[in-house]
């Protein structure tokens, strides 16, 4: 069985997530998403709890995805769940630079390989961050997010 792991802290899910999930789930037999909790980024908006709820709503439609949040290191959930390869989504270059420096270190560790799926153009610009930011000021994320995830971004920004 080909099982691949989608790491990625997914605060929040976007659709550029949901493409690269979706695709990946047509290559492997099983895709298990971890949300995990990045210490290298800033202060997370939603709860590891609150992000594997929408990631579950998200793709309740792939019968052969399972999501997992767990706080350890890539090459570790990869072992634990039995990947053979690591799938990470590109939006652009400067993604291509930092993952692939992660892609051999993942590699010397654990000897898991790492696949990149590009995103779609109609994604490529699309970042968690980003998308915070707007959904913060009262701006509309709709297009760029599941339902489940605009509703969210309402929801934690009513009160501001």
């Amino acid at each position: 069985m080909r099982i691949a792991l989608i790491p990625g802290s997914f605060d929040p899910v976007h659709n550029g997530h949901l493409e690269v999930i979706e695709r990946a789930a047509r290559l492997f037999d099983e895709v298990v998403v971890a949300t995990l909790r990045n210490p290298q980024k800033s202060e997370a908006l939603f709860e590891l709890e609150e992000r594997q709820e929408m990631l579950e709503e998200t793709l309740a439609h792939l019968v052969n995805v399972r999501i997992v949040s767990l706080a350890d290191l890539v090459v570790n959930v990869a072992q634990d769940v039995g990947a053979s390869a690591i799938v990470k989504g590109l939006r652009a270059v400067t993604d291509f630079e930092n993952e692939l420096q992660m892609a051999q270190m993942n590699k010397q560790l654990s000897g898991v390989e790492t696949l990149f799926i590009p995103t779609s153009s109609a994604h490529s610009f699309i970042a968690s961050r980003l998308l915070r930011e707007v959904a913060r000021f009262g701006g509309d994320v709709t297009s760029f997010v599941p339902k489940v995830v605009a509703l969210r971004l309402q929801e934690k920004f009513a009160d501001e």
